[in-house]
């Protein structure tokens, strides 16, 4: 299986048989010094916003390489979105969460501060740090599992945010909980749900005033079964789930 590598692609840039793309930076001395990359080596690039191309690599220098594209994939945005609404969580757990979600085929995370979040954005300074280390996990799991499209990582949201959400008729949320007396793999979302949002609480759960809070402005609790995963794990489940729901897999 080719290995896959992102690149930066403009907006003018179209890919197509025989286009030259030259990938730089971080990813190009990973490619070489890490990986061993070598000229006439079969690799996939990709944009990461839907377009992944395969090729020969033509040249390779100390931070950078070129290859020759020899087909190219342009994947469609996928109609119903799901976007993973995850809780910050001590330790990794959150982190494992971005890292399988991406791997099963989330299209965005929001991070989110619930009342029994033992960790903390709690400055500026933080709050930039922890999205761009999840938007890097995301990125380095799509490389992983060869996905056109890098989930993108949004700003944390307040329960006032994720109440907002809730009312909204663009979108659809979903709060995972034991209270819930529906099982997900019953439920089937909307038509026009264009956005569903997987919202998924810390290791301590949803407090009743926020589980109140989302159901009162529309949001659906369910259950993904008789047992209780963590806060890691919910989120990938669920994404199983939706999988087969929407056709995905």
């Amino acid at each position: 299986m080719a290995n896959l590598y992102f690149a930066e692609r403009t907006g003018s840039e179209n890919w197509n048989q025989g286009t030259l793309v030259t990938i730089i930076g971080d990813e190009a001395r990973h490619a070489v010094r890490v990986s061993r990359l070598r000229v006439g080596e079969q690799i996939l690039v990709g944009d990461g916003v839907g377009v992944i191309g395969e090729g020969t690599v033509e040249s390779v220098a100390k931070d950078s390489f070129v290859v020759r594209l020899e087909g190219v994939l342009h994947d469609p945005e996928p109609m119903t979105q799901i976007v993973l609404v995850q809780a910050l969580a001590k330790g990794d757990r959150d982190e494992r969460a971005v890292e399988q979600a991406t791997e099963f085929g989330v299209d965005g995370f929001v991070p989110w501060q619930a009342e029994r979040s033992v960790s903390r954005w709690s400055s500026p300074e933080k709050l930039a740090k922890g999205v761009a280390k999840w938007a890097r996990i995301a990125r380095e799991a799509s490389k992983q599992s060869l996905r056109s499209r890098i989930p993108v990582v949004q700003e944390p949201l307040a329960l006032d945010g994720l109440r907002t959400l809730a009312a909204s008729d663009a979108a659809h949320v979903v709060v995972l909980h034991p209270r819930g007396s529906r099982a997900l793999s019953d439920w089937r979302p909307p038509a026009t749900a264009g956005t569903i949002y997987l919202v998924v609480g810390p290791e301590g759960g949803l407090s009743d005033a926020e589980l109140d809070t989302l159901e009162a402005a529309g949001a659906e609790i369910l259950v993904l079964g008789d047992t209780v995963l963590r806060t890691s794990s919910a989120g990938p489940a669920a994404l199983a789930v939706l999988n087969v729901s929407l056709g995905r897999w």
